[in-house]
Formats: structure tokens, sequence, C-alpha cells
């Protein structure tokens, strides 16, 4: 696994500084969650130099706690007097693309994007290519000619849940019956996450009912697990599959009303699910870090600004997208995290601390 350098110390803080302030909900980041503002360092040799952040959504804490001052935080680091302007979609597709015009209509050179709908956002792909503006997908590899992408290994994923689902079920794991609720349809990392969880569950637990669950809505999540319970009855239920922290937490609501204590799956390292883990609601998470991945985007950002082809040391791995496109990329394999290494993942990352989480490391 990978850990935060000592020169990254002071992304960590700010990062912590923002979780403090965002912890208690999404609601303020919602609030300007579709406004694009420009930030960066003023003046030096790369003031006339704009890179735009384009994130998807804040209903997800991760977006405005961590990537955002990570990736605002390297590219000031990297290219002193760089520009920036950022923006988030408020998982709503129309508004990133027309976040994508603005970005283009302002001089970015460099577009670091995280799309909201990795389909719709093509052609808004395509006119920033077409106008010689470098694309670099985060986290979710967006459809067309993008120039790089960096993210985890999204299959991995799925197979850590769905392995951990299946030890935490127990040697008699055949005879029991579970629920899936994966994450968005039209976000092409749920559907890595599914596939490479089934190929893990598949034949070895009986698959009871399986949602795609638009927009990664933890309300949604809680609906359609308390429809689970009613057709299949609460006896019948001996585990979930959540797709990420999020929808686990609707998830976790609707199984304690009705008085299920099942193992249940998630992704992100959220600190409720942390929580949760502690308290025994929650079976595992993924966590996967944020500043390499943050970094490593930021890095190629960079490079890409200042007309040069990042290398294999930046992206080692190639992946296709849905437009077919075979794009260079990185990607970060990711961690299991359960009750027994909490300290030594997200604790000694900096994460969190144990407070925060309620523990004592």
């Amino acid at each position: 696994m990978q850990h935060p350098r000592p020169a990254q110390a002071a992304g960590i803080a700010l990062a912590a500084a923002v979780l403090a302030a965002t912890a208690a909900g999404c609601g303020s980041a919602k609030s300007a969650s579709k406004s694009g503002s420009s930030g960066g360092t003023a003046g030096g040799s790369n003031s006339s130099t704009r890179i735009g952040i384009l994130l998807p959504e804040s209903k997800t804490t991760r977006y405005e706690a961590f990537d955002k001052p990570y990736l605002e935080a390297e590219l000031n680091a990297k290219m002193p007097g760089v520009q920036i302007d950022y923006y988030n979609a408020g998982q709503d597709a129309t508004v990133q693309q027309t976040q994508v015009d603005t970005a283009l209509t302002k001089g970015d050179k460099v577009l670091i994007l995280d799309a909201v709908d990795s389909k719709s956002i093509q052609a808004s792909v395509q006119k920033a290519h077409d106008a010689g503006v470098k694309v670099v997908a985060y986290d979710r590899l967006a459809q067309g000619p993008v120039d790089a992408y960096v993210s985890f290994d999204n299959m991995k994923v799925g197979q850590l849940q769905g392995t951990a689902l299946l030890n935490a079920l127990g040697s008699d794991a055949a005879s029991k019956q579970i629920v899936m609720i994966n994450g968005s349809p039209t976000d092409p990392n749920a559907a890595q996450f599914k596939a490479g969880a089934q190929s893990v569950l598949n034949g070895k637990v009986k698959i009871g009912k399986e949602y795609d669950t638009p927009n990664w809505d933890p309300n949604t999540a809680n609906q359609e697990m308390a429809g689970a319970i009613t057709a299949l009855g609460a006896a019948n239920i001996n585990g979930v599959y959540s797709a990420n922290d999020g929808m686990a937490a609707g998830i976790a609501t609707a199984l304690s009303a009705s008085g299920l204590h099942v193992p249940l799956t998630g992704q992100d390292a959220q600190l409720d699910a942390m929580q949760r883990i502690e308290a025994g609601t929650q079976t595992m998470t993924i966590y996967k870090p944020y500043k390499p991945e943050a970094d490593a985007a930021a890095d190629v950002a960079v490079e890409l600004a200042q007309g040069k082809t990042p290398g294999t040391d930046l992206l080692p791995d190639k992946q296709t997208s849905g437009s077919g496109q075979s794009v260079p990329s990185k990607l970060i394999t990711p961690t299991v995290v359960d009750k027994s290494n909490v300290c030594s993942t997200v604790v000694k990352d900096g994460l969190y601390t144990a407070a925060q989480i309620g523990i004592t490391c």
C-alpha cells in the first residue's frame, strides 16, 4: 500500500481541516456544488497557465474533503503560480457539460475530469480535444479521446469486497442468501466493482435480490434494502454487498429497522463507515488512499500543461474506455479495512485520528 510522503504532510493537514468542516454532513458542500471558482497562487512564471478540476458530486465525503484539496495542493507544489478552476457538478451530468464549456472558455490547458456520466461526457471530451485541451480522466474513465487515466484497480476492489463478504458468511456460505446493492449505472467503475464482486460470489452464495442504484444515492439504497427485506423476509437475508460506504449508511439503517445484524460491505473508508465498523454494523470497507491518486493525476496534468508526454513512470498501465480508446493509465492497489487493521491503515496514514473513529490505537 502506498503511504503519503513526508512532503505531503501539508496536504494531509489541509484535508483534515476540510473534513472537520464537512464531517457532519454534505449540506454546505452541496449548496455550492454547481458553481465554478478560480484558485491557485497568483503571479509567478506559470500565472498564465490554467488547469481545471471537475469533480462529480458532494454526497460522497471524499470529493470536497480530500480530492479537491489534495489535487490543488499538488498542482501548486509542482507548478507554482498555476491558476486552478474548480467545479463540482452536484451529480448533474448536464451541469458538468456546461462546466467543461466554461473551463474551455476560460482557457484551461488541462482538465482533470471525474465524470458524472462517463458516456454523456464524451461530446465534451471531444470538444476539449478539438480545442487542443488535454483531459486527465480521474477516478472514472470517461469516454472519448482522453489523454490519461488515474484511478484504482476497480475489478480488484469488487473482488476484495466479495471475498470479505464470503469470509464473513462462513464455511456454509453456499446455503445462505445475500442482497447486492451496486453503484450507479452511469458510472463505469460501478460496473467493474460489480463484475469483480460477482466473479467471487457467483456459485458460492445465493444472490436473492440485486439493484443498480442511480447516483449512488444512500436514500435509494435504503429503500432498495427495505424492499429486499419485504420481498425475501428478514430471516432469509444473511449478508449484504454494498458497493460503497454512502449506500452502506442507508442500508445499515434499513437493516437496523428490521432487527437484522448481518455482514455488510462498503468502499471509500468514510469516517461514518469506520465508526460503523467499530460498532459492528458494517463489516469492512475498501481504503483507496486519495493522496497518491490525487498526486498522480496532478503530476500528469502538470506534464501535459507543459507540453510533455507523460512516460511510463507516471502512467505504467493501459485501460480501454467504453468508447474503445486505449488510454495510458495508472491503477493504484486498494486495501481492505476491517476492525483488525483500522489503526495500521487509515489512522497510521493520517486519514482520521483514533479519537474521530472512537477507538484507541
